[in-house]
């Protein structure tokens, strides 16, 4: 057997096509809403009870997110064939190829190190220091704690060096997009799948582009907007009857996107990846 890697190919979409990805997910999501929260729901279980475990929660939860991202893929493939969501998929990853699946993990946590790292070159070390060492309090909520993180957050140098860091980061971000799913699906190695995913994104850089635009409308502008609304329509109620409404109709909404998000990397994977090609049928339980 060649020990040559394959060469995969891909499609190259225009902006409006990352606007489509979104669509088209919110779609596969109103097939199941129940199905697709609950898959959610636990996922966030999971992870709460990983980062709880001691020395090694916090980097469990990264190292294992391409893992749990092949739980959603699974459950993606299944509902485009007509199935619905079901909790064992969240587990698929640790009998898919979990040798490649893991370093992903590995190239996540060590490049988005980097990446914070490398924000003191602008700001001197502040956002390293505020991650390092947050103010004490922050946990309970204190007002004190509140005011000094909002301190750090409006500092220009601290925006700049978050800025930084960022872009730092997208390389691989961009390299982690579509990996999982190549693993799983086209059996790639842990280094190809990063190198063609890398290649493939930077190739529809205007989808992603408008795909990232409008995730910043929707879970950043989007709920903002919701909140003052809200805010200025319950504004003769109690605070507390104010908070439970807001959080009420809020939450809901950020459940619901966060799903269709999760529902869209399989979306973008499948129309990069495999245009035009028929739908497998539906494997036997």
């Amino acid at each position: 057997m060649s020990n040559v890697p394959r060469e995969i190919a891909y499609t190259r979409y225009d902006a409006v096509r990352g606007l489509m990805w979104l669509r088209e997910a919110a779609v596969m999501f109103a097939r199941a809403r129940i199905a697709w929260l609950s898959l959610l729901l636990a996922y966030y279980f999971i992870l709460i009870a990983l980062r709880m475990l001691p020395l090694v929660g916090m980097l469990a939860v990264p190292l294992l997110k391409p893992v749990f991202a092949v739980g959603f893929l699974a459950a993606a493939w299944t509902v485009e064939r007509g199935g619905k969501p079901r909790l064992a998929h969240l587990l698929q990853g640790f009998s898919s190829n979990l040798r490649a699946l893991l370093p992903l993990g590995f190239v996540f946590i060590i490049g988005i190190t980097i990446a914070v790292m490398a924000s003191a070159v602008v700001d001197q070390g502040k956002l390293i220091e505020f991650l390092s060492n947050p103010p004490a309090g922050t946990q309970e909520g204190d007002s004190a704690a509140a005011e000094a993180i909002e301190n750090v957050l409006l500092d220009t140098r601290v925006q700049l060096g978050m800025l930084f860091a960022a872009l730092c980061a997208l390389p691989v971000l961009l390299a982690l997009w579509f990996a999982p799913a190549l693993v799983v699906f086209q059996d790639l190695r842990a280094r190809q799948a990063l190198s063609t995913s890398l290649r493939a994104a930077l190739a529809n850089w205007r989808a992603l582009a408008a795909y990232a635009l409008a995730v910043f409308v929707f879970a950043g502008v989007t709920p903002t907007l919701l909140v003052a609304l809200l805010s200025a329509l319950l504004s003769g109620l109690p605070d507390d009857a104010r908070v439970m409404l807001t959080y009420g109709v809020v939450l809901p909404y950020v459940a619901m996107l966060v799903a269709i998000l999760q529902i869209s990397d399989y979306i973008s994977y499948r129309d990069v990846f495999h245009a035009g090609e028929s739908l497998a049928p539906l494997a036997p339980r």
